[in-house]
């Protein structure tokens, strides 16, 4: 099988690069290089530098290496950002997705699988969210992912193209085997943000809000390791079939608050981790916690890297490795 990439230059994109290359597939991808990294990209794979929404080198990379499937991983991804320019997330997310399905369509890719988030839920409360959850995005960012969710199923139905929408909580971590990491400079990953506040690349790291509805004041996130996000886009991928348009969530199930991530980078990193507290950021649920049963049971798909320490140390060993 060949394999489409688009954003395989960036930090989810370049471990599932890695994740099918291991798994025996051939894969290209597709990266404008805005914030991914050629570096990142496994040298076995193909790179081809260019936009998801140009129609004539999309069509023409579907073409000339017979692609059979897209991973869609190419967007922007902070919700501070989307909410102070909202036109542009809508432009890179939503028309950029609705121009690459078209032209999925129109070279007859019969599988595609999308990089949605738990952004599309917004606040949903304590309990853990079910994919079957409403629907009600608090941010530009969390609505533009929605919005392609939208196009995929009526394209889906309109056409014959198949998709997998996967809803990610909190991403973190890196390759267990240094291959790659997350190396964006500004990130906004929470662990990255702390592993970097050790290392003293930042002079601490920013709280927002200590008076959410919380045990400690602070947000509450699931947090998943980015190799077993890898594990089940794979798992997606192989289990796409005439019949299935599925929408999964990724997340582990466990709740754990800014204050409690930072102590568990604090203890994977031996380092103290200054902290300055701050108002709240615009968009912001105050909690928001995975039920990935979905997925378990129909893919079987587990994830093996848990703890939110596990996930620090491989996110900080790689940035020593990286500088």
């Amino acid at each position: 099988m060949t394999v489409l990439v688009t954003g395989g230059a960036g930090y989810i994109g370049s471990h599932m690069v890695w994740e099918l290359l291991d798994a025996g597939e051939s894969v290209v991808v597709l990266d404008r290089l805005s914030t991914g990294f050629e570096w990142a990209v496994a040298p076995e794979a193909k790179l081809v530098v260019g936009d998801v929404a140009d129609r004539d080198l999309v069509g023409q990379i579907i073409r000339e290496n017979k692609v059979d499937a897209i991973i869609h991983f190419a967007g922007s991804i902070v919700v501070p950002e989307s909410v102070a320019d909202p036109l542009g997330y809508y432009e890179n997310n939503t028309c950029k997705t609705r121009t690459l399905i078209e032209t999925a369509v129109r070279e007859g890719v019969p599988h595609f699988i999308f990089s949605s988030t738990a952004a599309v839920y917004g606040g949903a409360g304590l309990e853990p969210v079910r994919e079957d959850a409403r629907l009600a995005p608090e941010s530009p960012y969390g609505l533009s992912k929605l919005m392609s969710e939208w196009m995929l199923r009526d394209a889906a139905i309109a056409h014959d193209i198949r998709y997998t929408a996967l809803r990610y909580f909190n991403v973190a971590g890196a390759d267990p085997r240094g291959r790659t990491g997350q190396s964006t400079p500004g990130a906004t990953h929470l662990i990255k943000v702390a592993c970097e506040t050790a290392l003293g690349k930042r002079p601490f790291m920013q709280v927002f809000g200590k008076d959410y509805p919380t045990p400690d004041g602070t947000c509450i996130r699931d947090y998943i390791h980015v190799d077993d996000l890898a594990v089940a886009h794979l798992l997606a991928l192989e289990a796409a079939t005439p019949a299935r348009h599925r929408i999964y969530n990724l997340g582990n199930g466990a709740g754990f608050s800014v204050r409690q991530v930072i102590a568990a980078a604090r203890k994977a990193t031996g380092r103290d981790i200054p902290v300055s507290v701050g108002a709240r950021r615009a968009g912001d649920p105050a909690v928001l916690v995975a039920s990935s049963a979905r997925i378990r049971d129909e893919l079987g798909w587990t994830p093996k890297r848990t703890s939110v320490e596990e996930m620090a140390a491989d996110a900080w060993k790689f940035l020593q490795e990286s500088g």
